[in-house]
């Protein structure tokens, strides 16, 4: 205690000792005056500029505290604004991909319906497939189960979406089931449908455009929707196939005179390859399409004499030779068992006959084959001609409409 008052009574005296009585002379114009500040003057004085200074010190010190507070609450405030910008902007972003999505929903929902009117109309699908895309819009939302974790706008493109996917489901297994048919009677005329549908597929191509949605990705459009453009594309190649076969016979007559494949020329003897069939008849026999096509070539060909050729689409071509006259011109469309021409005996010929060819790919086959077609495959090509008719029916009805 005694060394705290020692201590004390120190730094007093030291204090003290700094504030010292002062006389100031100030002589002027000859006269000396003095000024004298006492060491209890100094020390109020110095007492007085310590407390404004702590004073400063101290209002420095709350508008530094004052700063750093408000700066916090401005950052503060300006994460708060970041964020709820950040929030508007996921918003936004949100409501553009559900608007997104519903448009690419209605695209999908209208190629669907498009898909089932143009390869389907009124024909009822398979038993599994019967819910229509329109019917499958229109069924209530609550039959279908969506995320709960969604959101309610997302739930209902869910549920549409899942509908739409199983309906393409249904679709595809129609259309496979189809495709399937036309390519057992194709493979019955002895003809390799890979092979035709792999050809066809060659020629296609025209400028990348992205799709602009959420379909465009790949695996977005669903496993069934994606396969069903190919599934139809595969159904339509071969069932034009079917369509453009020859089946049809040529001309009325009862027998053959010469079969196609290695024979004795009738001229030399020699051995040579003939190309088609023979089908001897009275000069003037009514030659009749043996499918639908386009009238490719009418005139003379070497060898052949008079000749109309058939263009059936898919590669398959007849040609119709050794005419005495013609019924038809270049250009024209021709129906099956449709008079083209009239049996005749021109060109390297020994009597009136009609030589019936057909071609596919330019490559001269059998055509027995196709004239003896069986019950089932011809009901499979009947079934066929009646779609693609009515699909060509279709198309036609939308040009004019168009015009």
């Amino acid at each position: 205690m005694s060394s705290q008052s020692t201590g004390l009574r120190r730094w007093r005296q030291r204090f003290n000792a700094l504030f010292q009585d002062h006389e100031i002379f100030v002589r002027t114009h000859g006269h000396v005056r003095f000024l004298r500040v006492s060491a209890v003057w100094q020390k109020r004085v110095a007492l007085i500029a310590g407390a404004v200074l702590l004073v400063w010190a101290g209002a420095t010190l709350t508008i530094f505290v004052n700063q750093l507070l408000t700066a916090g609450e401005r950052a503060e405030v300006a994460q708060k604004e970041a964020a709820a910008a950040a929030a508007e902007a996921r918003i936004a972003k949100y409501r553009d991909r559900i608007g997104e999505i519903a448009a690419d929903l209605d695209e999908r929902q209208a190629q669907l319906e498009d898909w089932q009117k143009t390869y389907f109309g009124a024909e009822p699908l398979p038993a599994d497939a019967k819910a229509g895309a329109a019917d499958a819009a229109a069924k209530p939302l609550e039959t279908s189960a969506a995320d709960p974790r969604l959101p309610p706008e997302a739930q209902v493109l869910a549920r549409l979406e899942a509908r739409q996917e199983a309906f393409s489901a249904r679709l595809l297994a129609a259309v496979n089931a189809r495709a399937g048919k036309a390519e057992g009677a194709v493979a019955k005329l002895g003809l390799d449908p890979k092979s035709l549908v792999r050809k066809a597929s060659t020629g296609q191509g025209g400028p990348f455009i992205p799709w602009r949605g959420r379909i465009g990705r790949a695996g977005a459009l669903g496993k069934s929707f994606a396969a069903l453009e190919g599934a139809l594309f595969r159904m339509e190649v071969l069932e034009r196939t079917l369509v453009a076969i020859p089946s049809g016979q040529p001309a009325h007559v009862l027998m053959l005179s010469s079969s196609y494949g290695y024979r004795h020329d009738p001229f030399t003897g020699a051995s040579a390859m003939h190309a088609g069939l023979d089908f001897p008849g009275p000069l003037g026999t009514p030659i009749l399409a043996a499918a639908p096509g386009k009238v490719a070539f009418v005139g003379r060909r070497s060898g052949y004499g008079n000749v109309v050729e058939v263009d059936h689409g898919q590669g398959i071509m007849t040609r119709y030779a050794h005419l005495s006259g013609f019924n038809t011109s270049v250009g024209a469309r021709v129906a099956a068992g449709q008079q083209i021409a009239k049996m005749g005996s021109t060109g390297r010929s020994t009597g009136s006959h009609l030589h019936f060819e057909v071609r596919l790919n330019g490559v001269a086959v059998n055509p027995r084959r196709f004239l003896e077609a069986k019950a089932d495959v011809l009901e499979v090509k009947a079934d066929a001609r009646q779609r693609v008719g009515a699909l060509a029916r279709a198309h036609a009805g939308s040009a004019v409409a168009a015009r």
